[in-house]
């Protein structure tokens, strides 16, 4: 196991060495390790050998100047300068805040970005503002329309967090696929398989290999099959990829960059790099924040209340899974699975940066 703590200062250290300053080094590391303690090890840890290769590469900006291109009083445009995501993301949020506080709302796209990791780290920048926070990016395109076998959109995750009076705060945070593409590596590397209604082949069949995207196939969006609604996660991810990519001019649907090293560039481009969206209103700009935060309270207590069903679980509100999980990770350590060590062990000799193997 190793502690959080362990692991932020070890992750920063490396990023320091592929040439980053050590305040974003410092944010790439709390936003990977905050994923891994919210259960999230998809979009944690294993993403270091990522980000490393994509440096390594010459496709990621270690020394970005994230600025404001464009905005008015309540929205900004902002250039990622091929930046880190979570270093463009983080600083968009910034400024989405920013603008909530001083007039009411604040929204921003931003081009030019990279993978950000968990969106609900940056939903979540707004509460101790008293704000309600949005986030949401398109991805690299490894999901087919409902009736299609053509990747066209990413996994496109959307993140709202609300504030509360009592009760933990609300934080709903989903992909709009019933899978992820890190958590198909992890099941891969583990040599595990699917259920059936996460992907198809490349002929649009159901398939129940993790690694079918390395021969062709493709995630399915939220709801697995037309029978059961993709349509629904089909739009969902279509809105998160117009709001990212359109409002910004950064690259949509099929044309956004692959995020892993390994997968060439594409020879066709229609905007700048990846994309994101971010939102914060100020809960008192509708009414009293007090007022507002116990009415929380009240809807999170009305649905822990409802009645369950029979040998289920009792109902959780959006965030109780993750802030579980926080709680205990916390206190017993962060285990990582042997492929991630090695995976680390191996950047950081590289590096030249020491490293504790479990």
């Amino acid at each position: 196991m190793y502690t959080h703590q362990y692991l932020e200062a070890f992750t920063a250290r490396l990023f320091e060495q592929m040439g980053c300053p050590p305040s974003d080094a410092k944010v790439v590391a709390e936003l990977l390790v905050k994923a891994e303690l919210r259960g999230l090890s998809s979009h944690g840890m294993m993403r270091v050998k990522d980000y490393y290769l994509l440096v390594e590469a010459g496709r990621i900006n270690v020394t970005p100047k994230v600025r404001i291109i464009h905005e008015t009083p309540s929205t900004a445009t902002v250039d990622g300068d091929g930046a880190l995501g979570p270093v463009a993301a983080k600083r968009s949020m910034e400024i989405a805040i920013e603008k909530a506080r001083n007039v009411g709302t604040g929204w921003v796209a931003t081009k030019g970005s990279n993978h950000f990791g968990i969106a609900g780290y940056y939903s979540m920048m707004a509460l101790e503002h008293d704000m309600v926070g949005i986030s949401m990016t398109n991805a690299n395109p490894l999901v087919a329309p409902t009736y299609s076998t053509s990747k066209l959109l990413g996994t496109n995750p959307i993140a709202v967090a609300i504030p509360t009076l009592n009760q933990p705060a609300f934080v709903a945070d989903f992909a709009t696929t019933p899978i992820a593409r890190g958590k198909l590596a992890i099941m891969g590397k583990k040599g595990e398989k699917l259920d059936f209604g996460f992907v198809q082949d490349k002929h649009g069949n159901p398939s129940i290999e993790p690694d079918i995207l390395l021969e062709g196939g493709a995630i399915l969006p939220l709801g697995g099959s037309a029978d059961h609604a993709s349509h629904k996660g089909y739009c969902m991810g279509s809105l998160v990829d117009i709001f990212s990519a359109v409002f910004s001019g950064a690259n949509f649907g099929p044309f956004v960059p692959p995020q892993v090293a390994y997968l060439p560039l594409l020879e066709q481009s229609v905007g700048d790099g990846l994309g994101h969206f971010f939102g914060a209103m100020r809960i008192d700009a509708f009414r009293p924040a007090e007022d507002f935060k116990g009415k929380m309270d009240q809807w999170i207590e009305t649905f822990r209340n409802a009645k369950g069903i029979e040998g289920q679980p009792p109902v959780m509100i959006p965030g109780d899974p993750e802030r579980l999980f926080e709680e205990r990770i916390t206190k017993e350590g962060i285990k990582l699975i042997a492929p991630v060590i090695k995976d680390l062990a191996e950047i950081a000799e590289k590096l030249n940066v020491p490293f504790r193997m479990e």
